[in-house]
Order: C-alpha cells, then structure tokens, then sequence
C-alpha cells in the first residue's frame, strides 16, 4: 500500500479547469428527501456481527465502538439480526438475509435486551443506528408463511419457489433457493412490513435502515415506508439500489454502484482518469440535487463473493478508498478494512475476522478528519460542488470540491509508476505509484 499527500491546512491557488464539461449533471426540478441534519457529513461503517468477535455477539461487539468512533465513524450500518430460517438454509448458519421473524433476533448473537444496550451504548458514544432490512423476501420457514400464506408470490401452480431476481450491480440473474417473495401488490403486505420496521424504531430505538434489493420493490412502497417511519422519528434510510427516482420521495442514500465497478477497473489497469471523468459528466447519471450516493471499495457481497481489496485493486486499495472518501457521497468502510482483512469472510457460516494491528486505521481516521473538517466535503450532489481538472497525464485524476469559501482539491496517481504532475494554479509536483496529494483551502 503507498501512501499520499496529506497537506492539511495547504494554501492552494485555484485555477481554472482545462475542460468545461459540467460535472454532476442533476435532475431538474427535482429535489432529494430533508436529510437528518446530522448526516451532511457523516461517514458509515458496515458490522458483520457474525463474524466481528470470536463471540459473535452484540455484547462483543460492543469493545469495539470507542476505537471506531476515534476512526471517525459516524453510523453504524448492522447487516440483519433477525433469526434466520432452517428449512432450505445454506451452510451451517445461513444467509441473516433469510428472515424467520421480524419482530425477533437471532440468538446467535444475544436478545433484544442486548441489541438495546448496543444501541444505547452506541448513542451514547456518538454513532447512529442503521439496521439491515431484507423487506422483499423471507426465509421458507418465516412465520408469515403459516399466518398469511396469501402474502407470497407463487408460480404458475400455486407453489412457492425460490426468489428470481437480477441484480442490478452488474445485470445478472438468479435465483435464490432459501428464500421466496413476498407480493407487494397486495396492501396487508405492505402494511405488515410497515409495521415490522416501526417495531424496531419503538422497540430498540435505530436510526433507519439499509433496505435490501430495494430496487426489487415499487417506489410508492418505500415513499409510504419514508411517510409513516418519519411519524415515529427522523429516520435515514439507505437503498441498495442505484436509480434516481428511490430519491425523490423515500431514500436519503443509494449505491454508488457505476464509481464502484469504474474503481475496480481503474485499479486493474482497464480505465484511467477519463474515464472517470466521464462518469461524473455523463447526463445520463441524473440524480435529484441534494441526494446521497453510498462511496465503497467494499461491503459484505463484495468481500464474501468478489474478492478482498488484494485481489480487487491490488496496490491501488489506498488510492482508491481515497477517491471513495473525497469524491461527493458518504464513504462506507467494510468491516475488518481497517486491519487490511487479507480474506474473503465466508457468508453462510462462523469465520470471525482475526483482528492484528489494525493496519489502515489511522488512514482511515485521516480521510474521516478531513471529511469532518471540510463543507465541501459534504456528502450531497450539489450544483457547483465537483469541478474536474483537466490533466495531461491520463493516470492522474484531479478535482476540486467547493461550498462556499471551502475549496479541497484532490490529485490521484492511478498508477503503479511515478508521475509529475502540473495543475493550473499551483506549483508542479511529483506523486509516486498510486500516490495522492490532498490540498485544503478555507
């Protein structure tokens, strides 16, 4: 792993880009759903509880919210504590993502008196709440089944099948044999699932909810969820989903899925800066002015099904999580990213992540500060707030992000060799293989 530039408090003389080409092309009149004010700014940590601790439990986890918190955590995002269903499980444990009960908690990792002290606890440190909401389907054994049969997508001869979907962070299908759809068509479905994620905001007091395969489900659904949840509290709701519209009404955040997949490519030699450049130019990546888009090089389905940040960007990990950080949207870490987790964590079954020396923290921690310290920063899509730097070196990506008097210009080396580097402006300067230079002006 390189290390960059960190040149906090740097004057910097602005110049103005080479190319014209406006950057973050917004849909007009359209504007994104009131944010909690405390997310403008906020950074966001996915807890894999199965696998945080030898224990594997709520309590364990708990030894770990001061240091988090120091890294720069602001919400904690807790993949499902439902039960999950016996009957068609996979592996020893099964997908959280196969639901048995909503109104229960897994025993695996304690009741809801400790998913209670966990809140607390995390509250009280500073963190917001989040959990993992699967809505769209249930494990075969939920109790649903036996209570409302007629809540289940069935197939032609009336029997319930493993769910068909395609997902949409890279257009395949499947099908998933432990779990089946529930019928959004039918209101007492609706109104059920309502019901279901209230009962966690009375209950255990969270924050939101990360809402699974969100684009699966009808917008007007998650509008409603948006309405009657915010009856009970201000809440965030994150969409695994990339399409505008799931901004207009319901979600505060959607996945940055296209800066995900491009960052992958870049770190692999397959797409440089132009390329980067386009994405953010594109006027077909039209999202409401004020929306939050989820930044990654990482989350569970990446690590279990894709590869560790190694096998995905190989040296270039580093350059790319500061891309994530520092481009507009909220940065997600994943966990074990910050002790350089060197393995793919099994997903149906216990592989507690051996925690070692906590390797990457402080370099998170520095992303996180600067991400705190800078309004322009800001994790919305606004008008004015990204301006590309037209450079000469296609293996050099440069930007600024402005809001006001606060300007933050970012330059990323996208390759293994040494580059020098000219920007109008300011002194040339030399950045070695996936290096970067970060430079504050307020």
């Amino acid at each position: 792993m390189r290390m960059g530039s960190w040149l906090l408090g740097a004057a910097l003389a602005l110049g103005q880009p080479a190319s014209a080409a406006p950057a973050l092309p917004m849909t007009a009149g359209i504007s994104a759903v009131e944010h909690p004010a405390w997310a403008a700014h906020a950074t966001i940590y996915e807890v894999n509880i199965r696998q945080y601790t030898p224990q594997g439990t709520f309590r364990a986890f708990e030894a770990h919210l001061p240091r988090l918190r120091r890294m720069g955590i602001d919400v904690l995002w807790i993949m499902p504590i439902n039960p999950i269903s016996k009957d068609q499980r996979k592996g020893t444990l099964g997908s959280p993502y196969a639901v048995s009960d909503y109104h229960a908690v897994n025993p695996e990792f304690g009741n809801l008196d400790d998913f209670r002290h966990l809140v607390r606890a995390a509250h009280a440190q500073g963190f917001k709440v989040i959990l993992d909401w699967v809505a769209n389907h249930t494990g075969w054994d939920n109790v649903w089944v036996t209570q409302h049969p007629d809540w289940y997508l069935r197939n032609a001869s009336g029997a319930l099948e493993g769910y068909h979907y395609t997902d949409l962070s890279d257009h395949h299908q499947e099908v998933w044999a432990d779990v089946i759809g529930l019928d959004y068509a039918k209101p007492a479905v609706r109104a059920g699932m309502i019901e279901a994620m209230r009962y966690w905001l009375e209950q255990a007091d969270v924050d939101g909810f990360r809402c699974d395969v969100a684009w699966t489900m009808p917008v007007d659904f998650w509008d409603r969820v948006r309405t009657e949840l915010s009856a009970v509290k201000p809440v965030f709701l994150l969409a695994e989903a990339d399409t505008p519209e799931m901004q207009g009404h319901a979600f505060d955040m959607t996945y940055d899925w296209a800066l995900y997949h491009l960052l992958i490519k870049v770190a692999r030699g397959q797409a440089d800066a132009r390329d980067l450049a386009r994405l953010y130019t594109d006027p077909q990546r039209r999202y409401p002015a004020g929306a939050y888009r989820m930044t990654f090089t990482s989350d569970h389905d990446e690590n279990s099904w894709n590869g560790t940040d190694r096998e995905l960007y190989g040296q270039g990990a580093d350059a790319m999580a500061v891309l994530a950080a520092t481009l507009p949207g909220m940065p997600l870490v994943y966990s074990g990213q910050e002790d350089a987790l060197g393995r793919r964590l099994k997903f149906f079954d216990r592989d507690p992540i051996t925690w070692g020396t906590f390797a990457r923290a402080a370099f998170y921690r520095r992303l996180m500060a600067l991400k705190h310290a800078h309004p322009a920063l800001s994790n919305d899509l606004q008008p004015g707030n990204l301006v590309l730097i037209d450079t000469p070196n296609p293996h050099v990506f440069a930007f600024r992000r402005i809001k006001a008097a606060d300007h933050v210009r970012v330059a990323v080396n996208l390759s293994a060799s040494p580059v020098h580097v000219t920007l109008p402006g300011e002194p040339a300067f030399d950045l070695p293989g996936w290096g970067w230079s970060i430079k504050p002006k307020t």
